[in-house]
């Protein structure tokens, strides 16, 4: 299991978070008995939250609590919000009433969970969710956002009652060691087993918004709904979001004219309607076109298609542009080609993605404003070796001036051997991302992509903090 602990400055987070670095998933145990006991003990803050916007999804669901939380915002709600993972600093997972949580305020949850529940060996998954409940419960605010981190069904987030609305943005195979682990009565298909582990938050009376799927995923959603007896609200069923030069999104409330996301990709347009078609399927609270338009435009995601500031890292690529991305699997990686203007033929599944996904045909065309528009370009990629090396190599291929391979900082990554079995180019391999940077030629802009941890440690040596 690959663990996604981090590093502070503040000793007393530090010690909370030595602390949580000696927890992991116990061997063979899966289920919620251990995070609803843990919340028992501190009061079930879980029951007593304000509107809660649950998002699980594969690839997407990031940028939709981002889109979610700027429209809420935008109307001038006061929004706790959960995500994960974190890229500089453990308190990007934490935010509350729209600040990031303070280091005091998060050692001294982590403190107080960890020593409550000590006797319960309970993972750091659920140490961290029953904090982030403590601390949206204790502290005032008008909304929770919070992303699911793995699957849905046996996250430790998946403990609400009563939430505003569910959704599910795009899906995809990922965590395969986990999400298809064979286990009688689920799905045999693998997308509509990610799908049935997704379709786990749904809740009874409570909205399941969703993208468009193949009609047996979508099957999938549907029949688990039912089961428990939420109401699906299923793009190009229920809600409908055509994208050419904005978004024209429709359902039985009306029609509504909104921007496009500055966010780059046309994927990031994707989120946004999932996120405008979750405030519109619910009635708990009330949010105007007027504020969608705003927090569409205001919404930001960092290392996701980010084009990076000036900073010592940048430096040493001189006047070129330097693009940041964190995907790591399939589907993020013809999302980054997409971007780029390569040919999603050049991927062997790129015909299945398509199909799967079933976006509108302008939502697909229209790229982003990136390097692909002018030229070929630079990769740097770092990926943890328990993904998939094409993931993000395959898809590129042609539009590619050289490939550089470097660590995953903190983490078993692929050889280059690995990556250069997948790649049209000689591959070259370097220690870090600055050296990588100083080696490449005079000319081309740079991606830097392939793993979340290597765009967090960009961001920390350009010194670009998420805040």
């Amino acid at each position: 299991m690959v663990k996604d602990f981090a590093i502070s400055d503040n000793p007393r987070v530090q010690a909370q978070l030595d602390r949580l670095g000696a927890l992991s998933l116990p061997s063979g145990r899966l289920g919620l008995e251990v995070i609803h006991a843990l919340l028992a003990r501190l009061g079930d803050p879980h029951k007593a939250l304000p509107p809660v916007f649950h998002v699980a999804g594969t690839n997407g669901k990031g940028s939709t609590c981002a889109c979610l939380r700027a429209m809420l915002e935008a109307e001038g709600y006061t929004v706790h919000a959960a995500t994960k993972p974190h890229l500089v600093r453990y308190n990007e997972r934490i935010r509350v009433a729209g600040e990031l949580i303070s280091d005091d305020l998060l050692a001294d949850l982590l403190g107080e969970v960890l020593d409550l529940g000590e006797d319960l060996s309970p993972s750091f998954f659920e140490v961290t969710t029953a904090a982030t409940f403590l601390a949206f419960h204790r502290i005032p605010a008008d909304a929770c956002v919070i992303e699911v981190g793995l699957g849905g069904r046996f996250d430790a987030t998946n403990v609400l009652d009563g939430q505003a609305a569910c959704g599910i943005a795009t899906l995809g195979i990922d965590h395969k060691e986990f999400l298809l682990v064979p286990e009688p009565g689920v799905p045999a298909d693998p997308l509509c087993r990610i799908a049935f582990e997704k379709a786990g938050i749904a809740r009874p009376g409570v909205p399941l918004v969703t993208q468009a799927y193949p009609a047996p995923v979508t099957k999938t959603v549907i029949d688990h709904a039912m089961k428990v007896g939420a109401r699906t609200a299923i793009r190009d069923c229920d809600w409908f979001a055509d994208i050419a030069e904005g978004i024209a999104y429709r359902d039985r409330h009306g029609d509504l004219s909104l921007p496009l996301p500055t966010l780059a990709g046309s994927h990031q347009a994707d989120n946004a309607a999932l996120a405008v078609a979750m405030l519109r399927h619910q009635s708990q609270i009330a949010v105007s076109p007027e504020a969608m338009a705003k927090g569409i435009r205001a919404a930001r995601w960092p290392a996701r298609l980010q084009l990076l500031g000036q900073g010592p890292l940048t430096a040493l690529a001189g006047s070129r542009k330097v693009w940041l991305d964190g995907g790591h699997n399939a589907d993020a990686g013809l999302a980054i080609a997409r971007f780029f203007g390569a040919d999603e033929a050049a991927h062997p599944d790129a015909t299945n993605f398509a199909d799967a996904q079933q976006v509108s045909l302008p939502s697909r065309m229209r790229e982003g404003l990136g390097v692909g528009q002018s030229g070929k370009f630079h990769l740097i990629t770092g990926m943890l070796s328990s993904k998939d090396p094409a993931a993000i190599v395959a898809p590129l291929k042609g539009k590619l001036l050289s490939l550089s391979v470097v660590p995953a900082p903190g983490h078993e990554a692929h050889s280059p051997a690995d990556i250069a079995a997948h790649a049209d180019l000689p591959v070259q391999p370097f220690s870090d991302v600055e050296a990588a940077l100083k080696a490449l030629p005079p000319e081309g802009d740079v991606l830097i992509a392939g793993s979340l941890y290597l765009a967090g440690e960009v961001l920390r040596l350009n010194r670009e903090f998420p805040d």
